[in-house]
């Protein structure tokens, strides 16, 4: 599944990233949507859920996140909705770990 964020607040060390596999740091913008998939191995078994996937929040409830491989690009995000399948553009897609 996939769910839809609204990018609230992120890091400066987001902008600054320029290794090639984690250039799409860059990219990330307050405002924007984001989709995030859960697939497996991320998924629990138990729960067949992504661990901060958000389950349980909605409307104005802010949710932390950071990306893999630089742990000082990291932001704020609230969720929009749940979706069987993602519906952004490429370099907005991520995919849960």
């Amino acid at each position: 599944y996939c769910v839809e964020f609204r990018t609230e607040s992120l890091s400066q060390h987001c902008a600054l990233e320029t290794r090639p596999y984690a250039r799409w740091m860059q990219y990330l913008r307050e405002g924007h949507t984001v989709c995030v998939t859960c697939q497996p191995p991320a998924m629990s078994a138990a729960t067949r859920r992504c661990s901060g996937d958000g389950h349980n929040a909605h409307g104005d409830k802010v949710l932390h996140w950071e990306a893999v491989g630089n742990s000082q690009c990291q932001g704020t995000w609230k969720k929009i909705q749940q979706l069987e399948r993602c519906s952004c553009p490429l370099v907005h897609s991520f995919i849960f770990t």
